[in-house]
Order: C-alpha cells, then structure tokens, then sequence
C-alpha cells in the first residue's frame, strides 16, 4: 500500500483504529450481520452502505443498518449483541502494515493518537490485543465527544490533548465520514484505502 502524504508542516498525527490502523472491519461487518439475523435479516448485510458508514459511532450504527434492512429493533440490544460477537473475534486481527509503520516513524519525533468512533472498551482491548497500546498515549473514543464523526468533535479532542494546532495534525481514515471531520476540524487527511484487505 503506498500513503499519498500531502505536504506540510505537521505537528502531530491522529489515525483512525478500524480499516486504517487495524484491518478490523471485515471482521465488523460479519458482527453485525450475526447480530442482525438474529433480528430478522433474511440473506447478507449489504457491504456497500456497511463500508459507507465507516467512522459513524458504532452505537449509531445499528439503526441506521436496521432502518437500511427495513428491521424493527431495539438498537441498543443489537449494538450489545453485535460488540460481544466482534469481541470474541479479535485474535484474527491483522495490523495494516504502511499505516502501522508511519505512526511509529511519526512517534518518534512527534505526538501521536488514535481517534475512533468505536467505544472506549472495544477501542482500548483493540489496542492491546494488536500490541499498539503503548504506542498511543492518546486515544479519543466516541465515550469522549457529544458528536462523532462526521463532527469534527474527535479530532479537535484529540488535538487539544495532543497539544497540536488543529490545521498542524494530519489525520490517517479509511471512512468518508471521517474524512469529512478531518476536513471540518481544518486538517490535512491522508486516505487509507483498506476496503476489501483481508
């Protein structure tokens, strides 16, 4: 994978977890679809719109998948139902490689962090099971912001406790949505196309 790195003067570097750090989502998207067969959904969920929420808040998620699949659920129960399957799945993680290793160049001379739209507990055993705990000092969850993204909310968070300008951090995405709240915090994206790896 090669990273197109825009030019600039940067001071700090926050990178999404899901489909940018770790290549988690393929392994989500089976999540959610277990879960939402138990609620009713007849044959696959559908990978396009699943991969165009990429970012939202996973608490969020699970309704708009249900109202996609046109299913009556209690978005609460599914979200639950659906972090208990992920979790139980998380030795098949793959770390992506180019990404991984930018941020441990990075870190080296400058601030770091994660900011993702995962919940705190996932995000954090996320983290640890891959060995990238250690490497983050910071790490911004969708527990710790009103909004997520598209809302710049986590990325300027993850600024402020970095101690970065914000139009000096760069931000690492995989998802429109968190493309667009790089873009609404002032901050240069690099896009990290992992879609279909692994």
């Amino acid at each position: 994978m090669h990273l197109q790195i825009p030019e600039g003067d940067f001071g700090g570097y926050i990178f999404d977890l899901d489909g940018t750090l770790v290549d988690t989502m393929p392994l989500h998207y089976l999540a959610w679809e277990a879960a939402l067969v138990k609620v009713g959904l007849k044959g696959h969920l559908d990978k396009d719109y699943f991969y165009a929420l990429g970012g939202v808040p996973s608490k969020k998620v699970a309704g708009l998948l249900g109202k996609h699949h046109g299913l009556k659920l209690d978005p609460v129960a599914v979200y639950k139902d659906k972090e208990r399957i992920f979790m139980g799945s998380l030795q098949k993680l793959e770390l992506i490689g180019a990404v991984v290793e930018f941020a441990k160049r990075a870190s080296k001379t400058s601030p770091v962090s994660v900011a993702s739209g995962g919940d705190r507990a996932v995000v954090t055993s996320t983290l640890k099971k891959t060995g990238l705990a250690p490497l983050f000092p910071v790490v911004v969850t969708a527990d710790d912001v009103e909004h997520g993204k598209p809302a710049p909310d986590m990325f300027l968070l993850a600024a402020k406790l970095m101690g970065v300008a914000p139009e000096r951090c760069l931000v690492f995405e995989d998802g429109q949505p968190g493309m667009q709240a790089a873009q609404a915090a002032g901050m240069k994206c690099v896009f990290v196309p992992s879609r279909g790896l692994g």
